[in-house]
């Protein structure tokens, strides 16, 4: 943690783990026990639950809240006042830590300003999930998603540019092929299947 950039309103709690060369601006908390990858970027008024993990070069815009359940992959970016929950039923005079639902947001994933996200969802890698969407489901690999409930309207590429029929990304040229899981990188899905 030494040389991460912390502001000096924030409040980093004894056994939290911050990665070399992130940034942690100010009112943010972490607490004990959570994981914040190297080169990651922690806007204005962030918190960060006990066992959080956040992968490397992931970007948190301000006011997000990242509660006990969450994992966020590698450069995966969270955009402003995201909602991030961990209990479907919550009460106030009931506890219900045993019914925490891990969120997981994959490698590269996008997630638009003041969406909310479900407890127990996965949104796959470098998919994108719009401004206000609310996800109740899990989200594919290039999956783009809008609404509420958020459903899918589009694919998206490794740059964030939706896609067209071709599943060819205008933007960088890469071409695409559906997959069980959503949409893959075709010279990544061809060494996958042991082709050169």
């Amino acid at each position: 943690m030494s040389d991460a950039l912390i502001h000096p309103t924030a409040e980093i709690q004894e056994d939290a783990r911050i990665g070399s060369g992130t940034r942690i601006w100010q009112h943010c908390i972490v607490m004990a026990g959570a994981v914040i990858g190297a080169e990651c970027k922690l806007g204005h008024n962030v918190f960060v639950e006990t066992d959080v993990v956040v992968g490397d070069g992931v970007t948190i815009k301000d006011n997000v809240t990242l509660y006990e359940g969450v994992t966020i992959g590698d450069r995966a970016f969270i955009g402003p006042n995201a909602v991030f929950t961990n209990v479907r039923n919550p009460r106030a005079f009931i506890s219900r830590k045993q019914d925490y639902q891990p969120t997981i947001i994959g490698e590269g994933a996008s997630i638009g300003a003041n969406a909310t996200l479900f407890c127990g969802v996965t949104v796959g890698r470098y998919a994108l999930v719009g401004a206000g969407a609310v996800v109740i489901k899990d989200v594919a690999d290039h999956a783009l998603v809008a609404g509420n409930p958020a459903r899918a309207i589009g694919w998206v590429g490794r740059a964030g540019v939706r896609l067209g029929d071709d599943l060819a990304c205008p933007e960088t040229g890469e071409r695409y092929e559906k997959t069980e899981s959503g949409l893959m990188l075709e010279d990544t899905l061809k060494d996958t299947q042991g082709e050169s």
